[in-house]
């Protein structure tokens, strides 16, 4: 009796697990479904789409209120949601700067060295513009932002507990 060759002798289940990076091995994907169909080897095999950049936009006391006059923030937010997902904050205490955007690297920018940028003074269009053409050619640590996003660019200082801000 001879033994079975080392691919023959992985169990069912586990030939059929997709690999790390997120294909099927070719074995399992001729073997018929529990179902008894048969995947359609046309079918593409694509591991999940990567995590995209985030933007963070303040809305809050001063940011995304009547006090920044002539801008429509509902329309800059959804604006914003059609290059990236966008996430509402409360007042990110840098309210000289309103309208602060935040722009977060995706997991590959990140990976590549990127780190949130901080925008101050995002109030008008163009800007928000230019913010979406440098989200959608990658973000940070990917892509580098359009030079004039360096006028809007700030550190933000750092965050001290409210208990620390009251007190000094």
């Amino acid at each position: 009796m001879s033994r079975p060759s080392p691919a023959r002798e992985v169990p069912e289940a586990a030939a059929s697990r997709p690999s790390p990076g997120g294909e099927v091995p070719e074995a399992a994907a001729s073997q018929p479904s529990p179902g008894g169909a048969t995947p359609d080897a046309a079918a593409p095999k694509t591991a999940a789409p990567a995590a995209p950049c985030r933007i963070v936009v303040c809305r809050d006391c001063c940011c995304g209120s009547p006090k920044v006059t002539g801008v429509d923030h509902a329309a800059q937010a959804a604006r914003l949601r059609t290059g990236a997902p966008v996430r509402v904050s409360t007042c990110l205490d840098v309210c000289d700067q309103a309208n602060v955007v935040v722009v977060q690297p995706s997991a590959a920018g990140r990976a590549a060295g990127g780190r949130p940028v901080w925008l101050g003074l995002v109030n008008d269009p163009g800007a928000t513009e230019d913010i979406l053409t440098w989200v959608r050619a990658g973000g940070p640590g990917l892509a580098p932002p359009p030079e004039i996003l360096g006028l809007y660019a700030f550190t933000p200082p750092r965050r001290r507990p409210a208990a620390l801000r009251e007190g000094s």
